[in-house]
């Protein structure tokens, strides 16, 4: 069996398997947008006592999804990691608060 080249193993990280497709950044679907816009409140409005809690939680949650979808259905194998790690990243900085 030939050892599979370096360059081939890289270009396989980034294709979607199926497609063949390189599959790096995709348009955001609906939890990465709810995180982004709770990202865009915070940062805009500086929003305080419950609704602060409200649109953080709101945020994470969003975040914590979309990384969980990633995980199960992320199109190649390198939006899975990205996922994966964005999802230990979140759960690693929720459990040092």
């Amino acid at each position: 069996m030939r050892p599979v080249p370096a360059s081939a193993a890289v270009g396989r990280f980034f294709r979607n398997p199926a497609t063949g497709d390189v599959v790096v950044a995709q348009w955001p679907n609906v939890p990465l947008w709810v995180f982004l816009v709770a990202v865009m409140v915070r940062r805009l409005f500086h929003p305080h006592d419950a609704l602060g809690t409200a649109v953080s939680v709101v945020g994470t949650v969003a975040l914590l999804v979309w990384a969980g979808l990633e995980v199960v259905r992320g199109d190649s194998p390198f939006r899975r990691v990205l996922g994966a790690v964005v999802l230990v990243w979140t759960v690693v900085g929720l459990l040092l608060r």
